[in-house]
């Protein structure tokens, strides 16, 4: 299997924070010079010919050439569009002095490597920049880094025509450096901390006059190039030592990759853990804890396992007991119990059990409740004498359960599901002294998965849809379908411990370069069905190794560390999945649907999920929380007339408005009630007509001050909702069924000269561009000086400050080509591009000199957003013979939260449904009691529309009963607010396309079918009855 890369909105916003960065520097495509040629031995045996070992000319970096007020001023470009602080000077390091030290954070499994390999490329393009080194904290990161390289290689080479050289640094390996130093092209390095900061005699080669390189010091050669400098992982080497180190590099700019920066530089880029998830690019989280307690009054072992939700059943509960077998020995024992179960009789009369009755079973909550008055929640274990064994089989019974329900939902969308197990004994696993060779852990996994197999194969219907995953899940036996990932030793080949860093930045990590290799190399096969192995067990000392996208569970079989944070080690299963093509699955409809990591711990699911969030919130710790005039100033917004700076007034006026409704608390953070009504869609209307036009856009400076880490949902909660199939096969809901279930394709024709004409009337009416300022003040110290002065900063004066405009000559200083980044940015071809740029008036091409970069990028925004009209307007659908099958409505049906679902409903086609807002709930709940409502659904993710701007998934399909309204058969759309504005963008184009669909539907199959938006239940009796 080969991963699928494309380009992603998020990391070119990465990308263009560290290349806008150097805006104005010239294109220079490297400076010529001579590498030091050294001396030959001078006992060296003559050579057959005369050659020349050393290259006499190199190509260097060329210097920056921009002021350092110019290049603030680039950085408060940078940092106001991102709504970063802005920073009073570039700051300083001891890894690069006097060199720019940009800190670019971004969250584990966003795919920071990524960003930096095309940054490399970026700057290559843009400035000539060709010789980088990649510094890296660890054997483990050197060697994904390398693999990165390596599989990204193809997808750069078809954007840039070139793809970047890669070599790990190897003290014995020099004539690399040469390479490094001589060759055009784009020239990377990668290099581990140790290898030029450790005292071990090959680490300290880098620094010595060596013979074998013409008595040269590697580290001059290297450092002659004025590399820039990407330290991945910063926080992990920012020891003194590291950064003297660092600093004989002779960089030209350092870059710094990190979710969890320690140190703060110039930062030009965030993207945290909220962003990550609220943008839905790393999996959500799911945790499935075990909590011990005893039984009031009984010594009785009960474990909760789950509640399930079964068609036309009340909820039963799966608890594993003690129970006495005809053979004599007590053994434990899975069984199903509901309401009324008497649990003496079930263990076969063990006396702990005696008096202990299910008085009830609640889905919603989760838990059962006994006659003696106790409530266990699923996950919780009842046992006054626990021990490890106990916990470590129910958690890898967890792991396993956890993993065939993924992997039944999944399974036919083409996803394979991987788990992982963290242990600290590779005894554990592989026990060499027993004639299978199974360890403790090994021989429990087989046992449990051959009973959780067993029970499943009994459960599947015997249908088209199960056929195939019944067939994978016989195909292999539990022994093929684990395998360990450990170190090897040499000569007998037998799984070791093998050797790990004691102190230092890579302290509990393995040394093992080949167990590393092996986790590398087994990456892309592990995701292929025709591969048995699922199950993977591996040293808690590999965790770093271990970035497979494909992980949807993971099971921490080890004793608690507190040196290895929750986050770090969840860090490892958070990258969004692939299909068997290598698609990554990241449609924003289902990607939380289908990207969801497991993590079962034997802590309980409290504990784990408050650390986690403590965690999480500490690495927002720098993140703005209150409210302010002078926060909201200065910051940039989008708007329908593309990028616009907020001014005093507006932020003035939105400020009010946020006090005047109670949205902000007495210390100014955000409160609930605005987080309620954001949600709802009841923000109040504001009164100031400073503030009226642009509420809209400006409340998104006011999301970003409500700081909610996100909380990881319980693992057991979630079950698949069973499907109502007396009111699925009512009449009304077949028929309703029957007129929208086509699929359809659509096609746009438009005159290009209709889109020029309207991109230019944008362009010259709301193109909009900044001259580049910077800011020199001057001063001098004070007359007299006080020691606190010094310590406080306050030891000079300011006495002048001025602001100065800078024009830049795209003529002269860089080489822009504006015709071929429109077109890039806008995906129309070069002629139209062309014509539209030529048709504006010559005062908006004026504007491209003041300031081409912001030229470039607003009038790109304009030019999208035109076309996006047009495309809206033009198009038109086609209807297909093909259909949407009725399984969609219990094929691939994801888990949900019970705790959302409500009551049992009694005209939905299911028996329960789950709500993301009050408002929806409002909705089912007046639906469900209406008498004109025959049957109503809410349409599955299968079901949806194809647009331009993405597929479109309807809400709800609802069908009336006849005579009672005007049109029967319903299709709606719910929000909380029916303003334009609110729903603007792809949400607004998505919802016109719908009902162009809709109208093609009642126009060719005479469907009747009515489509529209509703806010309420209220409003849908309007439009059904108007």
């Amino acid at each position: 299997m080969k991963l699928q890369f494309k380009v992603q909105q998020y990391q070119t916003d990465a990308v263009d924070a560290v290349v806008d960065m150097f805006a104005g520097q010239p294109r220079r495509s490297g400076f010529s010079y001579r590498i030091d040629p050294g001396k030959v031995k001078p006992n060296a045996a003559p050579a057959l010919f005369e050659t020349n070992t050393t290259p006499d000319s190199g190509l260097r970096n060329s210097e920056i050439e921009l002021s350092a007020a110019h290049l603030l001023a680039n950085v408060h470009q940078v940092q106001t569009s991102r709504n970063l602080p802005l920073a009073s000077k570039l700051v300083d390091s001891k890894a690069a002095p006097g060199a720019p030290n940009l800190d670019i954070e971004m969250e584990t499994g966003t795919g920071k490597t990524y960003v930096y390999i095309k940054t490399i490329m970026e700057l290559n393009k843009r400035y000539g920049w060709s010789k980088f080194i990649i510094v890296v904290p660890s054997v483990a990161i050197r060697e994904g880094v390398k693999k990165s390289f390596d599989v990204t290689a193809e997808h750069f080479q078809q954007t840039y025509s070139t793809k970047p050289r890669s070599f790990v640094y190897n003290s014995s390996q020099l004539h690399e450096i040469e390479r490094f130093s001589s060759d055009a092209g784009v020239q990377v390095m990668i290099i581990n901390i140790q290898a030029f900061n450790a005292t071990g005699k090959d680490n300290r080669r880098i620094y010595d006059v060596l013979d074998d390189f013409q008595s040269r010091r590697p580290i001059d050669v290297i450092s002659a190039n004025r590399p820039i400098v990407i330290i991945d992982e910063p926080q992990k080497i920012g020891a003194a030592q590291s950064l003297e180190a660092l600093s004989r590099f002779s960089a030209l700019m350092v870059l710094r990759y990190s979710a969890t920066h320690k140190v703060e530089h110039t930062k030009v880029h965030r993207l945290d853990a909220l962003d990550a998830y609220n943008q839905k690019l790393v999996k959500r989280i799911s945790v499935r804890g075990i909590t011990v307690k005893g039984l009031a009054g009984s010594t009785a072992y009960l474990y909760l396992d789950a509640i399930e939700v079964k068609k036309g059943q009340p909820p039963t509960a799966r608890i594993e007991l003690e129970v006495q077998t005809k053979a004599g020995p007590i053994k434990r024992h899975l069984k199903r119990v509901t309401k009324g179960t008497r649990l003496h009789d079930l263990a076969n009369g063990i006396e702990s059990y005696k008096d202990l009755v299910v008085t009830d079973v609640s889905a919603i909550d989760d838990t059962i409740t006994l006659s003696n008055g106790d409530v266990v929640v699923a996950g919780q274990l009842a046992d006054r004498d626990v021990t490890e064994e106990t916990k470590r089989r129910i958690q890898i019974r967890e792991v396993i359960r956890a993993h065939i329900d993924k992997e039944r939902e999944l399974f036919n969308q083409g996803i394979k599901i991987l788990s992982l197990f963290f242990i600290d004994e590779v005894a554990k696993y592989r026990d060499y002294g027993r004639e299978d060779t199974l360890g403790d852990y090994a021989r429990v996994f087989e046992e449990e998965y051959e009973a959780a197999v067993t029970e499943v194969l009994g459960e599947l219907e015997l249908d088209e849809a199960t056929t195939t995953y019944q067939q994978y899940l016989r195909r292999d036996t539990a022994r093929e379908v684990h395998q360990g990932y450990f170190s090897i030793d040499k000569k007998s080949k037998h799984f070791v411990e093998g050797a790990v860093h004691k102190t230092g930045d890579e302290k509990g990590q393995s040394k093992d370069v080949g167990a590393y290799d092996l986790i590398l190399k087994d990456k892309e096969r592990l995701l292929s069905f025709a591969e048995p192995v699922r199950f993977l067990f591996s040293h808690s000392a590999l965790r770093e190794g271990w970035d497979n996208p494909n992980v949807f569970v993971m099971g921490m079989l080890k004793k608690s560390d507190n040196a290895i944070s929750r986050r770090q080690e969840i860090g490892r299963g958070l990258r969004l999945a692939v299909d068997q093509h290598g698609e990554r699955m990241d449609n924003p409809a289902t990607v939380h649907d289908i990207n969801e990591l497991t993590v079962v711990t034997d802590e309980s699911y409290t504990d784990f999920v408050t650390g986690l969030q403590k965690e999480i919130a500490e690495s927002l710790a720098d993140r703005p929380r209150k409210a302010s005039v002078k926060f909201f100033t200065g910051k940039t917004i989008q708007t329908h007339d593309g990028e616009t700076v907020v001014e005093e007034a507006l932020a003035q006026a939105l400020y009010q408005y946020l006090a005047k409704n109670d949205y902000i608390n007495d210390d100014d953070t955000i409160s609930e009630a605005y987080k309620a009504s954001r949600e709802a869609g009841t923000l109040a209307e504001p009164t100031s007509e400073v503030l009226k036009p642009a509420i809209d856009f400006v409340c998104t400076l006011v999301d970003a001050l409500y700081i909610e880490v996100p909380l990881p949902t319980n693992g057991r909660k979630p079950k698949k909702v069973p499907l109502n199939e007396a009111n699925f096969m009512k009449k009304e809901f077949q028929e309703l069924w029957s007129r929208i279930n086509h699929k359809a394709v659509y096609q746009v024709e438009f005159d290009s000269d209709e889109l020029v004409r309207k991109c230019v009337k944008a362009l010259d009416t709301h193109l909009s561009v900044t001259s580049l300022q910077y800011v020199v003040q001057a001063g001098k110290q004070r007359g007299s000086l006080e020691a606190d002065d010094l310590t406080s900063g306050v030891g000079f004066e300011i006495s002048t400050t001025s602001t100065q405009t800078e024009t830049v000559s795209a003529g002269s200083q860089v080489k822009y080509d504006l015709l071929g980044e429109i077109t890039e940015k806008t995906q129309l071809i070069r002629r139209t591009a062309a014509k539209i740029l030529s048709k504006v008036t010559p005062d908006t091409f004026a504007k491209f000199r003041l300031n081409p970069e912001q030229f470039i990028t607003e009038a790109a925004h304009l030019i999208n957003e035109q076309k996006a009209t047009v495309i809206v307007e033009h198009l038109t659908y086609d209807t297909l013979e093909d259909r949407f099958a009725s399984a969609i409505f219990t094929e691939n049906q994801s888990a949900q939260d019970f705790t959302k679902a409500g009551e049992k409903l009694k005209k939905h086609v299911y028996d329960y449904v789950v709500t993301d807002s009050k408002v929806e709930r409002a909705f089912v709940t007046e639906l469900d009691t209406s008498i004109e409502v025959a049957v109503y659904a809410k349409l599955p993710r299968g079901f949806f529309i194809p647009t331009p701007v993405g597929d479109y998934n309807p809400d709800w399909a609802i069908a009336f009963t006849e005579g009672s309204v005007k049109h029967v058969y319903f299709v709606a759309e719910t929000k909380g607010s029916l303003s334009t504005l609110q729903l603007r963008g792809v949400e607004d184009a998505k919802i016109e396309c719908a009902r162009k669909f809709f109208a093609e539907v009642n126009q060719k199959f005479e469907g009747q079918v009515k489509y529209d938006v509703a806010d309420s239940y209220s409003k849908l009796m309007e439009l059904v009855t108007a």
